[in-house]
């Protein structure tokens, strides 16, 4: 099959916009911080699905677009989830755990009880998917899966802030039971669980900082 392309939209922008441009969104993010005391304050479900949609345009491997987004309002399956993430994470916390990756998550003071879970208006359960399959049952071979869901997770991440809510990445290990109860086929795998929503009034988050520019990147000119 020959390739079809069509011309680029691309607008310039001049450079000292550009600069300001770069210098807000870093301002934007910067303040974005990870969330455990969530509102029960509804959301309305445009927002939600805007930035799935902005989720959707990330860069993947071959198009193949290898995500799949379950978005969970349901009390009642929020209540599931809780519940099956919960034990995962009790065994983690008193059996599965070195001591070492416990000491590390100290700081942050984590524990087994997830009741975000159920408090939050949108969990938001993201599935990577390691293939196709066409309506014939054929299985479809996936490229860089990892890589594509990835980046797709944090594009919604940076569009749920800038529309000015708060999430938290969930991942509780193993995260099977998602598949059993969200019914999701075998071929997908849990990446990712999203809580989305309104930070309570009582919020606090740790007290963390984030390596500055010179321990993050090397530039060779």
């Amino acid at each position: 099959m020959k390739p079809e392309f069509i011309p680029l939209e691309f607008t310039p922008i001049p450079e000292a916009d550009m600069i300001q441009r770069a210098k807000d969104f870093y301002n934007l993010l910067k303040r974005r911080r990870t969330v455990r005391d969530f509102s029960g304050k509804s959301v309305p479900r445009e927002i939600i699905e805007n930035a799935l949609l902005s989720a959707g345009t990330a860069p993947n491997g071959v198009n193949q677009q290898p995500w799949h987004f379950v978005v969970v309002s349901n009390p009642e399956i929020k209540k599931k989830i809780r519940e099956a993430a919960e034990e995962e994470e009790r065994a983690f916390y008193k059996q599965r755990a070195p001591e070492e990756w416990l000491d590390a998550l100290a700081p942050l003071g984590t524990d087994e009880h997830k009741p975000f879970l159920e408090t939050a208006p949108y969990l938001i359960a993201i599935f990577a998917q390691a293939h196709g399959v066409k309506e014939d049952g054929t299985k479809v071979k996936h490229y860089y899966v990892n890589e594509s869901v990835g980046i797709a997770t944090g594009f919604l991440v940076a569009a749920l802030h800038n529309a000015g809510l708060a999430c938290l990445t969930h991942t509780p290990s193993p995260m099977n039971f998602l598949n059993e109860i969200l019914y999701r086929p075998s071929n997908e795998r849990p990446f990712v669980l999203l809580v989305v929503g309104y930070p309570a009034e009582h919020a606090k988050v740790p007290v963390i900082t984030k390596k500055g520019l010179e321990h993050i990147a090397t530039v060779l000119e």
